[in-house]
């Protein structure tokens, strides 16, 4: 009977975070499309208020159409998801731990190189060498993830401050890479590598359909939605998984329970590394075929918020990384057809996490009953 009633409960938590999810992606909308009618001037100018409300309609439809509105759209929100997918899924991890990783910038490009790496200097077939190559992006962001975790376990290093720096450490260490003969490619002075070999690029999703070159996703999104999987299956399946949702609801009841705290410090972080790696693996032998110094971007940053709406939970983080993906695809559609620059997708993005961090607000606002909800992150302080 306790079983039964403790299983209800979690079930309504569950609905009651969708449900703070949802309202808060629509409080960015509507926040938004504030924006957009504001700074319409020239129909506020004419005093045509329906004019400036056509523009948001507009606006948002165009995003839409962008987005999913045909195959080419729908294949560049897949592309756009697919790192975001893996580095949201890297955060998500290091939080159901209680830890904060903002290192996954520095992993990504630490996989990304290790990656490339395998794609240039290594001949073989592709079903050889594409699956190698995958390999050693992941194992070469877990390396450089599991440092910051060492670094937390032995001498108590805060998580926050070692990423931060790792995230410079390694975007000048590739900078410095990129102009080595080992990487750089022979007809540039510019830091850029060689290219990816044929046999070591990731092969279109849509590979099959001939003459659609403008079809860009490829088989990173199956390798991102494997490692969604992978996620849930060790989060719900093994001792470890519970391990670590136990460590990062309550660290000394963890340690007071046996749990090797130091291990798990350690592991979460090598496995954010090398889930961040695979995304910097997808983006070298995917999107790009070679390396330059800012491959990684801001996706990193972006996992955080991702993980942030998905609630840390494998489904969450999937469809928050296509919501995003779908944003920044639909984005570049939004400003051709209705004249509203694509910042404003850079706002919807943070008015989204502000909302989902303020849920008393949301609550407020929609007036909302004031059932016990939890944003699924648990952070230790700074002296933990």
């Amino acid at each position: 009977m306790n079983n039964l009633f403790n299983k209800i409960g979690e079930r309504l938590n569950r609905v009651s975070s969708m449900k703070l999810t949802l309202l808060a992606v629509l409080s960015a909308l509507i926040v938004g499309a504030f924006i957009i009618i504001v700074s319409d001037v020239d129909n506020l100018k004419e005093g045509d208020i329906l004019g400036a409300i056509s523009t948001v309609r507009s606006a948002y439809w165009a995003l839409v159409v962008g987005s999913f509105g045909s195959l080419r759209a729908i294949s560049n929100t897949i592309n756009s998801s697919t790192p975001l997918i893996l580095c949201g899924v890297s955060v998500a991890i290091a939080f159901k731990a209680g830890l904060f990783n903002i290192g996954a910038t520095g992993q990504m490009l630490a996989g990304g190189m290790t990656a490339l790496w395998v794609g240039f200097a290594m001949d073989g077939p592709g079903y050889v060498q594409v699956p190698l190559a995958i390999i050693a992006g992941a194992v070469g962001g877990a390396i450089f993830g599991a440092i910051p975790g060492i670094l937390k376990a032995r001498t108590g290093a805060h998580e926050v401050i070692t990423t931060i720096m790792l995230n410079n450490m390694a975007a000048f260490f590739i900078l410095w890479l990129l102009k080595t003969n080992l990487f750089q490619r022979e007809d540039r002075t510019d830091p850029i590598s060689k290219l990816v070999s044929a046999e070591g690029r990731m092969p279109r999703l849509f590979g099959f359909m001939d003459g659609r070159s403008d079809l860009v996703a490829h088989i990173g999104f199956i390798v991102a939605i494997a490692a969604v999987v992978v996620y849930w299956w060790f989060l719900k399946k093994t001792t470890t998984g519970f391990e670590f949702r136990a460590y990062g609801l309550n660290a000394d009841a963890a340690t007071y329970a046996g749990m090797h705290v130091k291990r798990l410090t350690v592991l979460s972080m090598m496995f954010a590394g090398g889930f961040a790696g695979l995304a910097g693996a997808a983006e070298v032998l995917g999107t790009y075929g070679y390396a330059s110094t800012n491959f990684a971007g801001n996706i990193g940053f972006d996992a955080i918020a991702i993980a942030l709406l998905g609630q840390s939970s494998p489904m969450g983080t999937l469809f928050a990384a296509i919501l995003f993906g779908a944003l920044q695809a639909g984005g570049r559609q939004m400003q051709t057809n209705s004249d509203v620059p694509i910042d404003l997708i850079i706002v919807l993005r943070a008015l989204i996490v502000m909302f989902i961090a303020a849920p008393l607000l949301i609550k407020t606002i929609w007036r909302t009953k004031s059932a016990q909800i939890s944003t699924g992150q648990t952070f230790r302080g700074w002296g933990s």
